[in-house]
């Protein structure tokens, strides 16, 4: 028997500070922040909450045992693309409104279920940051 997955629930991202990172994606892209106690004696957590889906946002020295990390964790190494019903006209303004610096966009680009549009960005920590919407009539 052989596994498939069909959904992603989390990912974690490394950062250089949670409480700054945190409040930036609070700030620009509307997340939740949730802190939570993974329990067993861990130190607790900081996660970003958006529709079914959390990002745990994890210090780059973290220790490794208590908090199981990648064997790479690099501060700003993220590549992200976060999908929003806002038009690509409105993610510029909201973000020349936010003060945050438009790496290139509105451009054309292939998604998981067809041509996105879609404006690039980047975190405090220099992780590259994609808001994309679907053009209309996309499967």
């Amino acid at each position: 028997m052989s596994v498939k997955v069909n959904a992603l629930d989390h990912i974690v991202i490394n950062v250089a500070d949670v409480a700054s990172s945190a409040e930036w994606y609070r700030r620009i892209l509307g997340m939740e922040i949730r802190i939570f106690d993974p329990g067993q004696g861990k130190s607790t957590r900081t996660s970003l909450v958006f529709g079914d889906q959390k990002i745990n946002v994890r210090p780059r020295d973290a220790d490794k045992v208590e908090w199981f990390t990648a064997d790479h964790e690099t501060a700003g190494s993220d590549d992200l693309c976060f999908l929003t019903s806002s038009t690509p006209e409105q993610v510029v303004a909201h973000l020349t409104a936010c003060g945050v610096a438009i790496e290139a966009g509105p451009v054309a680009k292939q998604g998981a279920r067809g041509v996105l549009r879609s404006v690039y960005c980047r975190d405090p920590d220099g992780s590259l940051i994609e808001i994309s919407s679907y053009e209309s009539g996309a499967a």
